[in-house]
């Protein structure tokens, strides 16, 4: 399982990998790399992935600037952090706390 201080470690030791694919959905949706930090900084683990490959990941959830949910999708690997994805939640699959899955209907 993924740790929090461990993927705070990796950040603040400039270890960290930006995926093209974070890249183009961070520009797609407007988020800036400032609120990503943010989330990376004080953010928390809500989800865990162990099985995600090529390396196990975890869903953060912090907030924008704009004080608007944000979660981060980070992979960890090989001594590095892995920034996969990054969106708001959205409230039609999300509870009101950004945390907990709605059941599907």
């Amino acid at each position: 399982m993924l740790d929090i201080k461990e993927i705070q470690a990796l950040y603040n030791a400039n270890l960290i990998v930006l995926a093209q694919h974070f890249l183009d959905r961070i520009v797609k949706r407007n988020i800036s790399f400032a609120d990503v930090k943010s989330v990376l900084v004080v953010g928390e683990i809500i989800e865990q992935y162990p099985d995600d490959y090529p390396h196990p990941s975890a869903l953060l959830l912090g907030s924008a600037e704009d004080k608007k949910p944000l979660h981060v999708v980070v992979g960890v690997g090989g001594g590095l952090a892995w920034l996969i994805t990054a969106y708001h939640p959205d409230a039609r699959k999300w509870e009101n706390d950004h945390r907990t899955r709605k059941a599907e209907q």
